[in-house]
Order: C-alpha cells, then structure tokens, then sequence
C-alpha cells in the first residue's frame, strides 16, 4: 500500500504543478510572450490566460506602463570647443511587447547609448550660451530622433529632459561675474532713473507753484487796485454830493499836516502850494472870533511879531 500512495501523491504534486503553469494571471498593463519549443507563440494581456504546460513557456514579463529613466551625467563638447557635463531623463513607454522582446536585446541600454550619441551630435552644433538657453530645442530635437529610432523597437519616447548642464568651474565663475557686473548696471541705470525722474517732478512742482503763486498775486494786485478804485470813487463821490466849500477844504488841509510831519527821519517837507490858499481862506473865516481879535483886546492894537518869509516848495508833479 505504501508504494501506492507515494505515486498518488507523486500525481497529485505533478498535477498541481500542471495547473500551476497552465494558468497564468497576467496583472494589469502588463504583457507577457510565451515560446513554444523557443518560438514564439502569442502574447499574454492582462487578465487570466491558458497555455499548454511544459510546452509553452513564458519568456518575458514586460511592463507596459510609462517609464521614468535617469541617465548619469556625459561629457559633451559644444561648438566654442567646451566641456559641458549634461544631465538626461527620458520618459517612455513599451508599445510592444514582441518588438521590446525580440527587436533588441535591451532596450534601456540601447536607448542610453542613442541618446548619449544624438545629444552630442546636437550640442556639437551650438556655443555654450546657446546650449544654456535651448533647452526646449534641445530636448525636442533629442526626442524626434529617439522616438523614430525607437519606433522599430515597440518603444514609444514621450519626453525627454534635460535635467542639468554644468559647464566648467571657470566658465562659471565668469558667468557669476558677468551676472553681478549686469545687475550692478541695471541697478545704477534705475537709480538715475529714479533721480531724474525725481528733479523732473520737483522742477515741474516748482514750475507750478510758482504759476499759481504769480496767479494769486496777480489777482490779489487786482483786487486791491479795485478796492482801492471803488473808495477813491465812493470818497469822490460823497465829496461831490456834499458839495464842500473853501472852509471845509482848508481844515482838512490842516489835518493832514501832523501826518506829514510824522516820522523822526522827515527833515524835509514837501508843503503843496495849495495850502497856503487853504491857510489864507481858514484865516479869513476865524479871524473874528481869536483870541487876538479887537473885541477882547480893549481896544488896543494886537502886538505884532516878525515873521520869517517861508519859501514854498514848488509842487512835485
């Protein structure tokens, strides 16, 4: 009974093994290339699959999602004859998974080497401030060729980036420079810009002032002349309606005389020789009544003094 149920067991390892390799689960966006004899059969999608055990054998799982590879730093010489040491990310995807298989025997390797090739068939052709600047060129014109290099590979290049481009440590060091002499000059541009955009505001606040200064000045002048105007005129015109006599004239006349005469620096008075008429007519009107006058004198005649002869001033025009 013994040797029996060590073949029983034997079948049933060899049919669990049976089934084992005759089922195969194939995960998502996954694909799978089963030979048989070492040929190529069909390729497994994702999903539950059949094949024949110990006949049919799975050669290659292939991923068939997007792939991100980064590539080491490579030495290329630009076109001015300098090393740049420039840093590469390709992103593809595995279209099919029979080409991927058979086409190439590695396609990640063979896709670093034709990228190495082609950027530095690229950057051969530009100086080193083109080459700083294009990325965008560069990376286009890297990707077209590898994506028709690859095309034959079932592999599809959706991007390709350059990640970093180190030129030598001198030629940095002079582009810190020249970047520091650039930023010192637009800084000095814009301060004198500033500056004269600041003596250009002030002049035209000055120019302003002063306009409206002469302005207010000038309408003050006006006003006062017509103030002045307007009182000579009222004052003429109450003299006019009152209708003043030679008397009246004389008075004010010698009203005026102590506001002449006021000041400690006027030595010299300038008399008009109208008011020597105004003295003689005011005289004439109060001699009557003076204290002088005969009717208080008792009849005695009034003493007279001697009088110095005043030179009148002729009249200033």
């Amino acid at each position: 009974m013994e040797p029996i149920i060590i073949v029983l067991i034997i079948l049933v390892v060899l049919v669990f093994i049976a089934l084992m390799k005759t089922v195969q689960v194939i995960p998502q966006a996954s694909a799978a290339i089963v030979e048989r004899f070492g040929r190529y059969t069909r390729t497994l999608n994702a999903g539950l699959n059949i094949v024949v055990p110990f006949i049919d054998s799975i050669r290659n799982r292939i991923d068939l999602r997007e792939q991100v590879v980064p590539f080491p730093p490579q030495p290329v010489i630009t076109q001015d004859n300098l090393v740049v040491n420039i840093d590469t990310v390709i992103y593809y995807q595995v279209t099919d998974a029979r080409a991927a298989t058979y086409e190439v025997s590695s396609f990640i390797q063979a896709i670093e080497q034709l990228t190495v090739t082609t950027l530095r068939n690229i950057i051969g052709g530009m100086d080193l401030e083109r080459t700083l600047t294009s990325r965008e060129e560069i990376n286009a014109a890297l990707r077209g060729v590898l994506d028709e290099a690859t095309g034959k590979w079932g592999i599809r290049v959706n991007r390709v980036e350059l990640k970093a481009i180190e030129p030598p440590t001198s030629i940095q060091d002079s582009m810190e420079k020249q970047m520091r002499a650039d930023r010192d000059k637009r800084a000095a541009i814009l301060t004198a810009e500033g500056i004269r955009q600041s003596q250009i505001l002030t002049a035209e606040g000055e120019k302003q002032s002063a306009i409206l200064r002469a302005e207010g000045e000038a309408k003050a002048a006006a006003l006062r002349a017509e103030g002045e105007a307007q009182a000579i005129r009222t004052v003429f015109e109450s003299i006019h309606a009152g209708d003043p006599d030679e008397k009246l004239l004389s008075y004010q006349y010698l009203q005026m005389l102590p506001k002449i005469a006021e000041g400690d620096a006027n030595k010299l008075w300038i008399v008009p020789s109208e008011i020597g008429d105004a003295l003689k007519g005011l005289s004439g009107a109060v001699g009557n009544f003076g204290p002088m006058g005969p009717s208080r004198s008792g009849g005695q005649a009034p003493k007279t003094t001697k009088e110095t002869p005043r030179r009148e001033q002729p009249p200033i025009d």
